[in-house]
C-alpha cells in the first residue's frame, strides 16, 4: 500500500562559507562544524526533518570534495541517506541543484512533495518549523511555490526581503497563515531596509522552500527553458552511462542562477508563509550572538580563550591558548593555520580574504591542516618543497584505498597501535617503532586490524605532493578510482 504522505527533504549542501573562514574551509565548510550543540550544522538539519518524515526520504545536494565528510557525519543513518547523495559536477547556485534532485525524486514518486533547505541554518524551535512545514506540504499540494518569511529583527542588507499579498490568503493552519507573494526585492540598501522593518509588511528570504517536484520543474521550464532541457539531458546521459567528464562537461554548460531569481520572482504560484520558529542563517561571525550562549560580558568564548575585560566580541580558539584583553566588539578566531581579527562590524568582509587567498592559490582557503577522512583522518605537519611530513590516524577496523602515487615515495613510521601494511604482492603487520618505506608507483594500503586507533607518521618524497595523485584500485568507500 502506497504512503498517504509524499514528503521528501532536499538539503543543500555545497556551500563554501567563505564567511565562516578560517573555521569554514572550501572542503569543509559551515555546515560540517560544530558551532551550536553537540551536532554540526547539517546533522542537526537532518535531525529537524526527521520529525516530519523518514531518514529514506532525505536528499542531500552536494559536490565530491564534501561528499565524503558527509556522508562520515551523517553515518548514523547510512544505510537510508548513503544512496540519497547527489554530487553536482560543480557549483551551478541553487536553480540547478533543485532541479537534479526534482528530476531524482520524480522517478521515485510523480505526486513528490519537496522541502528544500539549506544546510547550514540554525532553527532554535523545531516543532514550530514542523507546524510550518504541515502548512506548506498543504499549500505546496494546491500547487504554489511556498517559501519561508522570516519576521526581521533588525534592518539587514544581506538578506532578500519578500513583501506579502495581505488580502491574497492562500491557506491557513492555526495560526499559520500563507499569502501569495506581492514581490521580491534582493538585499536592498540600508535606508530601504529601514523602511521596510518600520512598515511590518516585508519578511527576509529564508532559503527555504516547498513545492511539487513536477511543479517546480514545468515553472523552470516555463521560466528557464535551457536550463530545464540541460538538466533533463543530463537525466538521459546518466541513464545511459556516460562518463563522468562527459557529464560534468554539459553541467558546466547549465546557466548558474539561483531558484529565486530564476523561478520564484517571476511565478504567479509564488507564495510566502510568515513564520517565527528562531531562525538564523548564521552567515558570518558577527551573528554568531544571535543564537550562542553569551557570558556576563556579552562575549561568545569558544574554546581555549583567556581574557581580560573584553565586552561584546566573538573569540574563538581550536587548539592554542589565545589571549585577548580589553577588546570591544571584535572577532578573534584562531586556527592551527590561520587566524582572523577584524571588527564585527566588518565580519561580512571575511569573504574578501577568502577571495584574495583563492587568487594567490593559497591552500589556507581550501582545506585545514587535519583532513577528515571516511577511514579516519590525516594532518599535515610540515611541508617544503620536496617533502611533506603527516600524522595519519586510521579507526578500528577501516582501512585505506588501495593505490599508488605517480610522483612521490612514501615512508611510514608507526607510532602507535598495529599496521597492516601491503606493499606490492606483501602483505605485512608493524608495531609501534617499526617502519616502511612504499616506492614510487607502487600498488599499498594501510590498514587498522587491531581494536585501538592506528597513528603512524608519513613522510612523502617527490617533485609533487598534491592530493590528486592517486590512482585506486580498490575502495571500501566507493571513491573514484583516479583524483
Amino acid at each position: 500500500m502506497k504512503e498517504k504522505t509524499q514528503l521528501y527533504g532536499v538539503i543543500l549542501a555545497g556551500g563554501s562559507g567563505t564567511r565562516f573562514w578560517p573555521l569554514s574551509r572550501e572542503r569543509f565548510p559551515k555546515q560540517l562544524l560544530r558551532i551550536i550543540g553537540e551536532e554540526t550544522l547539517i546533522q542537526q538539519t537532518v535531525r529537524r526533518l526527521l520529525r516530519s518524515m523518514g531518514a529514506e526520504r532525505i536528499v542531500v545536494v552536494t559536490n565530491d570534495h564534501q561528499a565524503d565528510s558527509i556522508k562520515l557525519q551523517l553515518a548514523e543513518w547510512k544505510e537510508a541517506i548513503s544512496d540519497n547523495i547527489i554530487c553536482e559536477p560543480e557549483g551551478r547556485n541553487t536553480a540547478p541543484a533543485i532541479g537534479l534532485a526534482a528530476l531524482q525524486l520524480l522517478r521515485r514518486d510523480p505526486e513528490a512533495v519537496m522541502v528544500v533547505l539549506p544546510a547550514d541554518h540554525v532553527i532554535a524551535q523545531p516543532a514550530k518549523f514542523q507546524q510550518a512545514v504541515r502548512l506548506g506540504e498543504q499549500l505546496a499540494k494546491a500547487g504554489n511555490l511556498v517559501t519561508f518569511g522570516i519576521q526581521p529583527s533588525r534592518p539587514e542588507t544581506g538578506y532578500g526581503y519578500i513583501q506579502p499579498q495581505r488580502r491574497s490568503r492562500v491557506g491557513s493552519r492555526g495560526k499559520m497563515t500563507g499569502y501569495r507573494v506581492a514581490r521580491f526585492v534582493e538585499k536592498p540598501n540600508m535606508t530601504t531596509a529601514q523602511r521596510y522593518v518600520k512598515s511590518g509588511n516585508f519578511f527576509w528570504n529564508s532559503g527555504i522552500f516547498m513545492w511539487k517536484a513536477s511543479v517546480v520543474m514545468d515553472e523552470l521550464e516555463a521560466q528557464k527553458p535551457a536550463l530545464a532541457k540541460g538538466l533533463r539531458r543530463i537525466e538521459k546521459m546518466i541513464d545511459a552511462g556516460a562518463g563522468k567528464a562527459d557529464i560534468a562537461k554539459q553541467y558546466h554548460r547549465l546557466e548558474s542562477v539561483s531558484i529565486d531569481h530564476g523561478v520564484m520572482e517571476h511565478s504567479s504560484q509564488a507564495a510566502v508563509i510568515p513564520v517565527d520558529f528562531g531562525w538564523s542563517d548564521v552567515g558570518s561571525w558577527g551573528s554568531l550572538e544571535e543564537v550562542a550562549s553569551l557570558d556576563q560580558s556579552g562575549n561568545v568564548v569558544n574554546g581555549n580563550i583567556m581574557d581580560i575585560g573584553s565586552t561584546n566580541s566573538v573569540l574563538f580558539a581550536d587548539r592554542r591558548m589565545v589571549a585577548t584583553i580589553g577588546l570591544s566588539d571584535m572577532v578573534v578566531v584562531d586556527t592551527p593555520d590561520a587566524t582572523l581579527v577584524c571588527p564585527k562590524s566588518r565580519a561580512q568582509d571575511v569573504k574578501q580574504v577568502v577571495q584574495e587567498l583563492k587568487r594567490r592559490h593559497a591552500p589556507e582557503h581550501l582545506e585545514h591542516l587535519t583532513v577528515m577522512r571516511p577511514w579516519g583522518a590525516y594532518t599535515v605537519l610540515e611541508e617544503s618543497p620536496g617533502y611533506k611530513v603527516k600524522r595519519i590516524t586510521v579507526t578500528p577496523g577501516r582501512r585505506l584505498s588501495l593505490q599508488l602515487h605517480h610522483k612521490r615515495s612514501e615512508h611510514w613510521v608507526v607510532i602507535r597501535g598495529k599496521a597492516r601494511v601491503t606493499c606490492g604482492d606483501e602483505v605485512y603487520d608493524l608495531h609501534a617503532g617499526q617502519s616502511t618505506g612504499i616506492p614510487v608507483e607502487t600498488p599499498h594500503r594501510l590498514e587498522n586490524p587491531g581494536s585501538d586507533v592506528l597513528e603512524i607518521i608519513e613522510v612523502q618524497n617527490g617533485a609533487y605532493l598534491g592530493e590528486d595523485d592517486i590512482v585506486r584500485f580498490q575502495d571500501d568507500f566507493g571513491r573514484e578510482k583516479q583524483s
